[in-house]
């Protein structure tokens, strides 16, 4: 058995020390793995010599200064072969061996089984296959054209996850804005969890797909520690975005297991794992110092304007898709906010920045998944993303939305022609899922403005909140119901009718509201007298004044252009039951599939018209 220690490893380490560098690697990635009881050893072991060449030679990074603006960046796409990362951090230094021996997989620790941002040296949460590559191309994006920064973008990624189509979309991107500070490594080992890739060892067809989409694509051996060196060697020349498909091993280094089907996801059994560490040649505690990132070079950033939002006259007709656009134009007074499309800003009025700042506007194309990773990737680099296309296509993109929010990422959607109101596109194009989707992600914080005053408000206020915010528009114009110093605190609403003799409370957002408004006047010719409440934040929602209005009405009617399963009603709900109050109540919502037709007509249909809601109230008042 060879036992090495006491020796640090750096760029100038020759091939045999980067070798028994590699065999740390899997040596502690099997440790790992068979003290946690689970993991991903044989995913760990075919990626080693990759990674003892890129990070000795090849990865630009201060690992006791992991913010230096000009460091590389490393990204795990194939993130449950996180025992090989974490042994990583230990040959780095640190993480230490017993904190990797004792920690990993439990409980209360930082060694997650899935790498997490909690790491000081990890920037995206991963694990949902398919989603590192993009990550890495919206990190690659904000060096090169907001940062103007000279760091590399490296992602380590399996070949199951080639099969997602996300993954092609990244590398679309990345080919199109000539990302040469981007690089990718394909860790092609032919076995997948349930037996072998779709392409198993076609390392050709891998390379010929990466090329069509603009990237430069090396074959390797993925054992080949010369070669892998050569390849990362031209992938850092700074001439193309590049994809180094290097054929390997599952399992490499441990012939009970190599190449051998059944064995992901499965740590090796104890007595299996002695062997396997004898095989590998023992532990080691090698130390890598790899080379430092060059000096940082940052663009002087414009200062911060004042930010002056628009102001609308009352009664005058305005989409709140319109005000959105209108107000992010006025925060790109701010050089942190930028803005993302995917390709409808005509619609959704996210163009108007363009025109105003258009080196900090970002054309994803109808790639909703790459936009979303976009504005990931620009968050980490400590920008405001403004991410915004059509409600029902955010629902494209939620995995991502609910990695990012596992990443802790702070950034701002948008979604528009949300809901039955937009008319006569029909249903592929009504977003009616959406506030259910962003209520449940985990943090969010979800608005929806009924008119252009409150649009331009929390348009601004999603730029200094915390995680993920989502602003629902409206296609149709509706008249301006507050005047322009109006203040909308997260959490509040409004109540825009009310008195002491109100018998029934009408609650509604958007579109809707508008609709209870008009509810409200029909009642009061019948001499019912309805409060009104604008519940423009939807998450958190105004649980005091829900409670208020159940106990001086006895009655709510919750009106909503969406599904009943997951949106305002529920959410009122919730809240009534948190302050034990039991109203009589009404939960007008779409249920029906809807179709063409217009605006008035499909809301009625849906049976969240002005009519429906003043009925709903009127048979409550019977009960």
């Amino acid at each position: 058995m060879t036992t090495v220690s006491n020796t640090t490893l750096g760029p100038a380490s020759d091939s045999a020390q980067l070798f028994e560098l590699a065999q740390q690697l899997r040596v502690d990635s099997v440790r790992a793995s068979t003290g946690a009881g689970s993991g991903h050893p044989t995913s760990s072991l075919s990626a080693a010599d990759l990674m003892a060449v890129l990070m000795s030679r090849h990865l630009r990074y201060d690992w006791e200064a992991p913010d230096n603006p000009a460091g590389d960046h490393l990204i795990f796409s194939k993130g449950h072969a996180s025992p090989l990362l974490y042994a990583m951090f230990k040959a780095a230094g640190v993480v230490g061996d017993e904190e990797l021996m004792t920690t990993y997989r439990r409980f209360g620790h930082r060694l997650q089984g899935h790498p997490t941002p909690v790491l000081p040296w990890v920037d995206v949460a991963t694990g949902s296959l398919g989603q590192g590559i993009a990550y890495g191309v919206g990190i690659a994006l904000a060096g090169r054209y907001l940062e103007k920064q000279p760091y590399r973008v490296w992602v380590l990624c399996g070949d199951s996850e080639m099969a997602e189509g996300s993954v092609w979309e990244a590398l679309d991107k990345a080919g199109h804005h000539e990302l040469a500070n981007f690089t990718a490594l394909i860790d092609v080992n032919r076995l997948g969890q349930s037996g072998p890739t779709e392409l198993e060892w076609d390392t050709d067809s891998y390379a010929r797909r990466a090329e069509a989409f603009g990237c430069r694509a090396i074959v390797i051996d993925g054992h080949d520690l010369d070669a892998i060196d050569q390849a990362l060697t031209t992938a850092a020349d700074g001439q193309a975005p590049t994809v180094i498909v290097a054929k390997t091993v599952k399992g490499r280094g441990v012939a009970e297991v190599a190449d051998k089907d059944g064995w992901h996801g499965k740590p090796l059994p104890e007595d299996l794992a002695e062997r396997a560490v004898a095989e590998l040649g023992g532990p080691r505690d090698l130390r890598v110092r790899g080379p430092q990132p060059p000096d940082a070079t940052p663009a002087p950033a414009p200062a911060a304007e004042p930010v002056e939002l628009p102001r609308f006259d009352l009664g005058d007709k305005v989409a709140t898709r319109v005000a959105f656009g209108k107000a992010l134009v006025a925060l790109g007074a701010r050089p942190d906010v930028v803005a993302l499309d995917a390709e409808v800003g005509n619609s959704t009025h996210a163009e108007d920045f363009k025109k105003a700042y258009p080196e900090r506007y970002f054309q994803t194309y109808i790639a909703e998944q790459q936009m979303i990773a976009d504005a990931v990737g620009m968050a980490v680099r400590g920008y405001r993303p403004y991410a915004t296309t059509f409600a029902a296509f955010l629902t494209r993109a939620h995995d991502f939305i609910r990695m990012a929010a596992v990443s802790e990422i702070t950034m701002a959607l948008c979604g528009t022609h949300s809901g039955v109101e937009i008319g006569a596109d029909g249903p592929s194009q009504m977003g009616v899922e959406d506030l259910a989707m962003m209520r449940a992600v985990r943090g969010s914080t979800v608005f929806y403005p009924s008119d252009a005053t409150s649009a331009a408000a929390l348009t601004a206020a999603m730029a200094d909140v915390e995680g993920i915010s989502y602003l629902r528009t409206t296609r149709g114009a509706y008249p301006v119901l507050y005047p322009g110093d109006e203040t909308f605190p997260v959490g509040g609403s409004k109540t825009l009718r009310h008195s002491a003799d109100d018998q029934v409370t009408l609650v509604g957002a958007g579109v809707t509201l508008h609709e209870c408004l008009a509810a409200a006047d029909r009642l009061a010719d019948d001499g019912i007298q309805a409060r009104v409440i604008d519940l423009y934040s939807v998450k958190p929602v105004d649980a005091d004044a829900l409670a208020r209005a159940a106990q001086d009405t006895g009655a709510l009617v919750v009106a909503e252009d969406h599904h009943p399963e997951g949106g305002i009603g529920e959410a009122v709900l919730s809240a009534l039951s948190a302050s034990g109050s039991h109203p009589a109540f009404a939960h007008l919502a779409g249920t029906d599939l809807p179709g063409s037709g217009t605006t008035d007509e499909l809301l009625d249909a849906a049976g969240i018209s002005r009519a429906h809601i003043a009925e709903a109230a009127r048979t409550l008042l019977k009960r």
